[in-house]
């Protein structure tokens, strides 16, 4: 099931622009919006790839998505003398270094440095123009979008996939959701997940303004089966509509800036003979 709030249209709907995207479908071909990933807790990029295959495939005609790997959190020195196993995790939010989505008022470990990996890459590996997140990933993706709406983070999405997202109960990032995000964002999330229950996800959805929802009956996985083909190839028809309609719009201006500048050079160069005549 999809939805659409706070949007005058949905995301399937005919835009201006849209006839001329039919009329060419070889721009689509051409040129794809690019999609950084991240992970669920547990998981790593290579693995996440592979369980993302058919959903790949639905949206690799728009889309390409690059996979990045969460760094071993280590359990902090005044945990438990009991060794714990290091996980891949994006922060953990116990005192044992471990993570659960479901935990209230604990803590962030590893989380500033996940961020500056997060960073880094996008500023290394871009350009991109959207987030993909799983589980805690998909929480983290939530996290990001609310630091850049405030200005706190180099990573500027411009549109996000969060699926089976979750609102963070870590202290230290309550104020990431101080402000609705304006983005595009669609929003995964299983009516039987018994990791992240439903509620949970729906509470990160109310903090976008503009969203489609996908909803399955499944528990806690990212679908990819035939009925959600439609969902997913039209969100990413819209977001590569919508990147090429502002490069259209940056060349335009662009091309106007150099036409202005010619111009003045013009203008100056008569005004400069006028004075040279006059001298004469």
């Amino acid at each position: 099931m999809t939805n659409n709030e706070s949007m005058s249209e949905p995301a399937n709907s005919s835009r201006p622009g849209s006839s001329k995207q039919q009329q060419q479908p070889n721009l689509e071909i051409t040129e794809k919006v690019r999609v950084l990933c991240l992970h669920g807790y547990r998981q790593d990029g290579e693995a996440f790839k592979n369980k993302l295959g058919s959903f790949r495939k639905f949206a690799s005609k728009y889309a390409d998505f690059v996979f990045i790997t969460a760094p071993h959190i280590a359990a902090p020195l005044e945990a438990s003398a009991e060794p714990v196993q290091e996980q891949r995790s994006w922060w953990a939010n116990k005192d044992d270094g471990t993570f659960k989505g479901t935990n209230k008022g604990g803590p962030a470990f590893g989380y500033q440095e996940s961020l500056r990996l997060v960073e880094d890459v996008w500023k290394t590996q871009g350009p991109f123009q959207g987030l993909l997140g799983f589980s805690q990933g998909a929480c983290f993706v939530g996290l990001i979008c609310g630091l850049a709406k405030k200005k706190l983070t180099s990573i500027r999405p411009e549109f996000a996939v969060l699926a089976s997202g979750f609102i963070s109960g870590s202290l230290v990032h309550m104020s990431a959701y101080e402000e609705r995000i304006s983005i595009p964002a669609l929003h995964v999330y299983g009516l039987t997940d018994e990791i992240i229950p439903k509620e949970m996800s729906q509470a990160l959805v109310n903090h976008f303004k503009n969203v489609d929802i996908l909803e399955h009956d499944g528990g806690h996985y990212f679908p990819a089966k035939a009925q959600q083909k439609q969902t997913y190839i039209n969100f990413f028809q819209d977001r590569l509509q919508e990147f090429l309609e502002q490069q259209e719009l940056q060349q335009s201006s662009n091309a106007s800036f150099v036409d202005s500048a010619d111009g003045e050079d013009e203008a100056n160069d008569a005004e400069v003979a006028a004075v040279m005549d006059d001298s004469d």
